[in-house]
Formats: C-alpha cells, sequence, structure tokens
C-alpha cells in the first residue's frame, strides 16, 4: 500500500481498472477480472439489469470477486440521460461512484465535452464521486478537475479501437498540471500500450476490449496486469536520459595500460 491509488474517499492497489462486456460468457469475465487482479470493474448501466442480483448474473460474479462496481453512464447522448442514470444506479448499487460518459457522436464514440462538464457539476453537488471520460485536452480536464472531479480520464484513442496513445504528449501535459488522478480511458490494445501509458505518469488504466476481444482474454488480462505494474514502477524508478551518442557502461578510470 506504500504506493496505493487514491480516488476521492476509495483506495485501491491495482492501478488497473477492468470492463465487463464483450467476454464470450460470464464464466470468461470471472476469470479474466481475477486474473487482471483488478480492484474496480465497470458496469455500462443502460445495458445490463440492476435488479438481476441472483446466481448466474453478472452482479453475482462482481460479488464472489469482491470488485468495487463502477458503475458508468455510457451509451448517454445528453447531461439529462446521465444525470438521471447515474441516480439511478447510486439508488440501486449504492455507491457515491460514477464514470461519467456523456456521447457527442455515435460513430467515434467521442465525448460532448461541455455536456459532460454540464453533468459533471450537478452531480459533484449532487455528492457523487466523478469520474468523467473525456478528450486528452489539457484544457478540458483543467475544467472537470476545477468542478470537483475526483480524477480525469482522458482517452488515448477511440473506444475499442486498440490504436494505443495516440498522442502522448497532451496526456504528458494534463499529468504535470492536474492534481487529481489521471487514468487513461479507451484505446489501449496491447501490453505496450498500458506500460507506456504508466510510464508518462498517467495513475491507472481502464480498459476492456484490449482484454476481451484477445484470442485469449485470460492470458492478455495476465499481460496487463504486469505491464501496468512494471510501467508505474518504470515511472517511480526515473528513466534515464536520451542521449544522441554512446555513453560507457563502465568507468573509464583504472584501465589496464
Amino acid at each position: 500500500m506504500d504506493d496505493a491509488l487514491t480516488i476521492g474517499t476509495f483506495t485501491f492497489r491495482s492501478r488497473l481498472f477492468t470492463g465487463s462486456g464483450k467476454y464470450k460468457d460470464l464464466e470468461e469475465t470471472e476469470r479474466a477480472i481475477l486474473a487482471s487482479g483488478c480492484e474496480v470493474v465497470t458496469v455500462a448501466l443502460r445495458r445490463v439489469d440492476l435488479k438481476s442480483r441472483g446466481e448466474g448474473t453478472l452482479f453475482d460474479v462482481l460479488a464472489r470477486t469482491k470488485v468495487t462496481v463502477l458503475p458508468n453512464t455510457a451509451g448517454c447522448y445528453t447531461a439529462d440521460e446521465a444525470l438521471r442514470t447515474a441516480r439511478l444506479a447510486r439508488e440501486l448499487l449504492g455507491t457515491p461512484l460514477v464514470k461519467l460518459e456523456v456521447i457527442g457522436d455515435q460513430r467515434t464514440l467521442f465525448p460532448d465535452n461541455e455536456a459532460t462538464l454540464e453533468a459533471a457539476k450537478v452531480l459533484v453537488k449532487d455528492g457523487f464521486t466523478v469520474l468523467p471520460y473525456c478528450i486528452d485536452d489539457p484544457i478540458v480536464c483543467k475544467k472537470l478537475e476545477d468542478v470537483g472531479c475526483a480524477a480525469v480520464m482522458p482517452l488515448a484513442a477511440p473506444i475499442g479501437s486498440g490504436l494505443g496513445i495516440r498522442n502522448p504528449y497532451n496526456l504528458a501535459i494534463i499529468r504535470e498540471h492536474a492534481k487529481v488522478p489521471l487514468i487513461v480511458d479507451a484505446g489501449v490494445g496491447t501490453a505496450s500500450d498500458a506500460a507506456r501509458a504508466m510510464e508518462l505518469g498517467c495513475d491507472g488504466i481502464l480498459m476492456n476490449t484490449a482484454i476481451a476481444g484477445a484470442k485469449d482474454p485470460i492470458l492478455m488480462a495476465e499481460a496487463m496486469r504486469d505491464a501496468v505494474s512494471a510501467g508505474r514502477r518504470a515511472f517511480r524508478a526515473g528513466r534515464i536520459e536520451k542521449r544522441l551518442y554512446a555513453s560507457a557502461s563502465s568507468p573509464m578510470t583504472g584501465l589496464i595500460e
């Protein structure tokens, strides 16, 4: 716990957050969650039956794996839709956590930043711990932080694209100025993408398709677990400076004449 991730009043050891969709069945979902070592799993509220909690349901799996459920407002296209969905989740699940998504375009699934900011203001005032999905725009992230969001969650690339980090420089700028955790959300394709994000100083990564869509989701979940951990340790260790020319590894003093 010497390097725990704190978001609002919540503290986690794992910096890998995973999704709960796109797996072939609930058995694979459970195995992937356990293999990833994650402590937070996000659930699309508009795509599950929140009242279905019995044996053989998604919520039964989440209870067995003892993860923290992060409700999300995926599929909402207006601030009002997102607000209604978030409030329903808090009522039925008893958690202040919400991953806020307000989509602005059906094809790209890019977020509507203005609507996201509008909804975030209301949810923060209502006592929610808000984690907003947004474009990798340092200005937008600053505005979301200023209204009280507990973290910012810029995309690395379009949802489900697997393109990896398309703009590492924006993420670096966001990291430099943000005083709340920075969680990369969407676009990660493989373990090297995850490690790179963490080496940039991101505090965590949320992914779904990269694991669930892999040929072997369980093995990929393990790979992502290790990549996030390795990237975080590399960031904390501090990489060497890049040099144009070689630098001898061995000392030049005391050589044999």
